[in-house]
């Protein structure tokens, strides 16, 4: 799973309203385990769109990165890291909106 240690969250403008829906970057900051294939000294942060449109939401698109270097990390979240990414930005996009 998941461990989350910090976030933000921002609507991402669209005057021009090109794109459905609305969208919400996420940066999340994440505590891993030292036997973790992802762990790094410098820390790990996911950047990740959300999109929400009417009643659904998804998660249009994430990357890793290290966070004190923002180095990509080229990796993928397992299925169920994945399925809570998801969970997490449903459950606090709204946030963004302030």
């Amino acid at each position: 799973m998941l461990a989350v240690t910090e976030y933000s969250v921002e609507l991402v403008k669209d005057p021009f309203r090109i794109l459905a829906g609305r969208r919400y970057e996420f940066v999340i900051e994440l505590e891993l385990d030292e036997e973790d294939e992802l762990y790094s000294a410098n820390g790990i942060e996911i950047k990740a769109v959300y999109k929400v449109d009417g009643e659904q939401g998804s998660v249009v698109s994430y990357g890793l990165y290290e966070k004190s270097t923002g180095r990509y990390i080229d990796a993928e979240l397992e299925d169920e890291e994945e399925a809570a990414l998801a969970e997490f930005c449903k459950a606090h996009y709204e946030e963004g909106e302030d």
